[in-house]
């Protein structure tokens, strides 16, 4: 039965990342095989299957409204031209793409990260380093490893929140579990931005002789600045709360990056431009358009987010009022879908894109068009999206069935946890990984294994804080090769059937990252 509870991993891994296939494709058949395994094999009553696939149907409603929102983002920018000048103003502040890429994907993205969450700042960051110069790939591939070490805490603390709430409810419980990951991530996490530089120049550089030395070239900075992000994160964890950290810690670093940068702190003199310029055209020197004018919409999309993730009034009316969600699908109590339309981060990007374009061009009359042309494009997303999800509600609804065997995911975990309880905190971050890879989403995963990863830490006479910190920053690099997520953000770029490729790309910088976390995790476990 290990091969039947694996097989919703093991068919995304060989269909999308060994045979190439596009993802509605493989998807479509990664889905249609769990249902059948789900029917007859873990006995799920008929009706399970259908109520999880009215459940697929309507939680990918609310992710493509996401994606909806930040394709219509882009499409806006581009042609006001405000894109353009965005691009001039980081030319400006820095031509270097290296620097670039941490700026937007790791520190504006973990940014959006911490006030939304939910796949968005891959979906905000990559279009945006496409603006840039990147090529699609790479700039898709970049994003998704950046939207890792912040996803611990996204959307103010939600992983530890709702993730942990089956396992304990207590603030005190949640602060530790967040002060714990910090600690794990100031020995981990303070690498990613070098991760990233090290992929973009030896994996989509150009092999001219020269790729060693314009790495070690930005080793101090990029060393420096995930430093400077990991130092903050633990103050902010300890000083406030683990709400405020993927907020505070992005924001902060920021403005220390841009310091070291008009100061050319531990920076190369020479920049770094060539391997990935998508055009020849040069940047106008022109300044028509206000940086602070360009910038408007994502300003103004971070500062509403921000508002309603912790002005507790404002968060209560946008969640009561307009409420989409379906609860108690055909009758089951564990089978529900959220879609609280006013909070939803789609609707927030889809009210700053409007904004966005009074202020910079003072007329709507382009904004239909847009719309249409942008929902048009988004069909087959919608398809894949819809068939990986069918495929992810019946591996986590699996539970309900006629055999009283635990769910597929729960089952897993046990077969695991029997061999390798000795070695647990290594383990941890991988299921973790699992839980993302699969459903999408940190919390979730967090949801359906926290329990599990306390009751091992307790058997195994490991800290629970440390295994569960373990599990929710492996979550959290999950965001690399979850499918729906590379579905959604490859769709905004135009990679569409290029999934398998970027998963094959993203899959070792997780795997990596959570060697590296559980390696530490075993230290911590000789000293606690």
């Amino acid at each position: 039965m290990i091969v039947v509870a694996l097989s919703a991993v093991i068919l995304p891994l060989i269909l999308l990342g060994i045979i190439n296939m596009p993802a509605t494709k493989g998807m479509s058949i990664s889905a249609f095989i769990v249902l059948l395994e789900g029917y007859f094999l873990w006995k799920m009553p008929a009706k399970a299957l259908l109520a999880s696939i009215f459940q697929s149907i309507h939680k990918a409603l609310p992710i493509l409204w996401i994606l909806f929102g930040a394709l219509m983002m882009l499409n806006i920018l581009q042609h006001t031209g405000a894109i353009d000048r965005i691009n001039a103003g980081f030319h400006t502040l820095s031509a270097d793409m290296r620097i670039q890429l941490i700026l937007v994907a790791f520190l504006f993205g973990g940014l959006i990260e911490g006030v939304s969450g939910f796949g968005t700042p891959a979906m905000v960051t990559a279009p945006l380093m496409i603006a840039l110069g990147f090529s699609p790939m790479a700039a898709v591939t970049l994003a998704l490893i950046a939207d890792s070490t912040p996803a611990s805490f996204g959307a103010v603390g939600t992983p530890l929140t709702v993730g942990l709430s089956n396992v304990n409810e207590k603030s005190t419980f949640l602060n530790s579990i967040g002060q714990r990951i910090t600690q794990l991530d100031f020995f981990a996490g303070t690498f990613m931005p070098l991760m990233l530089v090290f992929i973009l120049i030896f994996v989509f550089g150009k092999n001219d002789g020269n790729q060693k030395k314009d790495f070690i070239k930005l080793v101090p900075w990029s060393l420096f600045i995930g430093l400077v992000y990991s130092i903050f994160a633990l103050l902010v964890s300890f000083v406030l709360s683990y709400e405020f950290v993927s907020i505070l810690a992005p924001f902060a670093t920021i403005i220390i990056a841009i310091l070291t940068i008009k100061l050319k702190f531990l920076l190369p003199k020479d920049s770094f431009t060539k391997p990935w310029t998508t055009s020849t055209k040069t940047i106008a020197s022109e300044k028509k358009m206000s940086l602070l004018t360009a910038w408007s919409p994502y300003i103004i999309v971070i500062l509403m987010l921000l508002a309603t993730r912790t002005i507790a009034p404002l968060k209560e009316f946008l969640v009561t009022n307009i409420n989409l969600s379906w609860k108690n699908i055909l009758g089951f109590s564990q089978i529900n879908s959220d879609w609280e339309f006013l909070y939803s981060p789609g609707t927030l990007l889809t009210i700053a894109v409007i904004l966005g374009l009074l202020i910079q061009v003072k007329t709507l009359k382009n904004f239909f068009p847009i719309a249409k042309k942008v929902a048009l494009s988004m069909k087959s997303t919608a398809l894949a999206l819809v068939v990986t999800l069918i495929m992810v509600q019946v591996f986590t609804n699996s539970e309900i069935n006629l055999t009283k065997l635990p769910s597929m995911p729960m089952y897993i975990a046990e077969i695991i946890s029997k061999y390798l309880s000795g070695i647990w905190i290594i383990i941890a971050p991988f299921l973790g990984q699992l839980g993302s890879f699969v459903t999408g989403s940190t919390t979730v995963s967090t949801l359906t294994f926290g329990q599990i990863q306390a009751d091992i830490a307790s058997n195994a006479n490991v800290s629970k804080e440390l295994v569960l910190a373990a599990q929710l920053i492996g979550a959290a690099a999950g965001n690399m090769i979850c499918v729906h997520n590379i579905v959604s953000v490859s769709s905004v770029v135009g990679l569409s059937g290029q999934e398998g490729n970027i998963l094959r790309k993203t899959v070792l910088p997780a795997l990596l990252y959570g060697l590296l976390v559980g390696i530490i995790g075993f230290i911590f476990t000789l000293f606690i």
